[in-house]
């Protein structure tokens, strides 16, 4: 009592729990179940017991997952092209990250709250069910606030804005503001319910629950791929002609034309969600136990009540997860705007340069495809990696990784700044290649993450070449990306489970490790950026360090764990 367990004597304690059970089971099936005494002459018979409920098939998992594409989809154009769009409105770089502020915000509130009240709705009170309408409505939610966002140069010359290229369109701010954070409070409402969806559908079986994640990641690969790809084309307003107005140029109807492709995708993969899967009976019936206190999503209360009862281990992972998404953020706030301004030396705001500008972002956004690429692929392994090295370990090596993407982007930026690109304007292909290989890279890392949460929870140059080095370099990223998704989550499970506080409680608990990051790198990195001449390298600088800092604390102050039970040893 008093002592947390450490993650090899909870391995071998739900192993042993596991075998037990499996013992169990099979003298259960050894002997015939007793007929029940009915206190009659014995002639009588007791009906028969009552069938066990049918599983719900893998191909209605796979429908009810499909969802995660439409919404993914979306949130890949947001990634890619809002950052350059909004700067194309006429907000200064350095105010251009505040405009993210409301992702954080929001999955801090909106998704402990859908939750909450998702857990609180059953069947009998929603045709729907408990889960469903949720996810209908923040479906509807994100169509709404994409059309919002693409149409928001045409909506802010109704309010009168002036439309001459390189003037600040105010109207035109307001009204993609409002979109834009409708966008992220609509993402937030909806990946939570779908995720939950899917729980209640495989009623907690392990091996159904592993398939239905796979499913859901699937989807989610499949969406981040086909948006990053929909963004990196720039010949959507030829199918879309209807998009060109007098107040949205080429680059402005393509994405328009892009977000219209996105409520396509989205009406049918929630359609096929919300209406060809039905809810699992046994979930929110009379008979049906409500959901336990430490099983639902904690509020800000709960959270900071908590934080007296945290031992050392807890607080490293907290810690190593801030500071990786500390690295992570500036990335992702400025990925594509990089390309745009560092190495094909466009700009938004000069008119003659947004050509340049608009070419860098959607080869950045084809770089953010090929890091989607790796994201999937190697998450097929992390699973092996994290049992023989640890995930401590994994997720500390892919900090660093990252870290070292992060300073090469630095250098390539500095050999873009001294190079002669001749008299056409156009980067080499060595630039841009070594660019795409550092973006490709980066997906690595968010693999990682990813998997690694979950596996942890059953426990707690020469210039020519330049181009291929960028690519390189990109690819190797995508580790650090595929590490933060995962491994995280995992070890805050297994910490904050050894203590009693529930699952709902750590995922809470790690939100806030992300969330706090977030608002901080969306106040600070746009002014910081400005005070040394308005650049994205001053965040990369930071993103570097923190990605550095948390891999060494990954690697000296967590445990090696092993996923997994222990080899059994055979006693003489």
């Amino acid at each position: 009592p008093g002592r947390a367990r450490s993650p090899a004597e909870f391995s071998q304690e739900a192993w042993g729990e596991r075998a037990a059970k499996k013992v169990q089971h099979r003298s259960s099936r050894a002997m015939p179940p007793r007929r029940p005494n009915t206190g009659g002459g014995g002639g009588t018979s007791s009906a028969a017991p009552p069938p066990p409920p049918r599983k719900v098939p893998l191909r209605s998992l796979l429908r009810a997952a499909s969802v995660a594409c439409g919404v993914q989809f979306g949130w890949a154009l947001q990634l890619s092209l809002l950052t350059p769009y909004v700067q194309e409105l006429g907000i200064p770089h350095a105010f251009a990250s505040l405009v993210w502020l409301c992702g954080p915000l929001s999955g801090l509130l909106v998704q402990p709250l859908v939750g909450h009240l998702s857990d609180r709705i059953a069947p009998a009170n929603s045709p729907l069910g408990r889960r469903r309408p949720f996810i209908a409505a923040g479906a509807a939610s994100i169509a709404f606030s994409v059309l919002t966002v693409g149409f928001s140069a045409d909506l802010g010359r109704l309010f009168g804005d002036n439309i001459v290229p390189g003037s600040t369109r105010f109207g035109a701010i307001i009204v993609y503001l409002i979109g834009f954070w409708l966008l992220d409070v609509g993402n937030n409402a909806t990946q939570g319910p779908c995720r939950a969806f899917l729980a209640d559908l495989t009623e907690n079986d392990p091996r159904r629950t592993r398939i239905a994640n796979a499913y859901f990641s699937l989807f989610m690969a499949l969406g981040n791929i086909l948006g990053y790809a929909t963004g990196a084309y720039n010949g959507w307003y030829k199918i879309f002609p209807f998009t060109i107005t007098e107040s949205c140029s080429v680059s402005c109807a393509n994405l328009k034309s892009a977000f219209l492709l996105d409520i396509i995708i989205l009406a049918i993969t929630t359609y096929v969600s919300v209406v060809t899967v039905q809810d699992n009976p046994t979930f929110g019936s009379d008979e049906a136990a409500p959901p336990s206190s430490h099983e639902e999503e904690a509020f800000l209360f709960e959270l900071f009540g908590s934080f007296k009862y945290f031992t050392m281990p807890v607080w490293m992972v907290l810690i190593v997860t801030s500071l990786t998404w500390i690295g992570w953020f500036p990335f992702i706030l400025f990925d594509t705007d990089w390309m745009g301004r560092e190495i094909y030396r466009g700009s938004p705001e000069i008119v003659a340069d947004t050509q340049k500008y608009h070419d860098g972002v959607r080869m950045g956004s084809f770089g953010l495809m090929l890091n989607s690429v790796v994201l999937g692929i190697t998450s097929i392994g992390m699973e092996k990696l994290c049992r023989k090295w640890g995930a401590g370990l994994v997720w500390g090596v892919s900090n660093i990784i990252m870290a070292l993407c992060f300073v090469a982007m630095l250098i390539i930026t500095y050999v873009a700044q001294n190079l002669d690109y001749g008299p056409s304007g156009a980067p080499p292909t060595g630039i841009v290649a070594a660019s795409l290989i550092v973006f490709t890279i980066l997906g690595a890392p968010l693999s990682v993450s990813n998997r690694t949460i979950f596996f942890l929870a059953p426990i707690w140059f020469s210039f020519p070449h330049i181009h291929v080095i960028r690519v390189i370099l990109m690819i190797l990223s995508f580790l650090p990306l595929q590490v933060t998704y995962s491994i995280p989550y995992a070890m805050a499970a297994s910490r904050v489970e050894n203590l009693g506080l529930g699952q709902g409680l750590a995922m809470g608990i790690l939100n806030l490790s992300i969330v706090i990051p977030q608002i901080i790198v969306s106040l600070g990195s746009g002014p910081w950026d400005q005070l040394f001449g308005g650049g994205n390298a001053p965040s990369f600088w930071v993103a570097a360090a923190a990605s550095f800092v948390g891999g060494l604390v990954a690697i000296l102050g967590l445990p090696r764990a092993r996923l997994g039970p222990k080899k059994k040893t055979t006693q003489r």
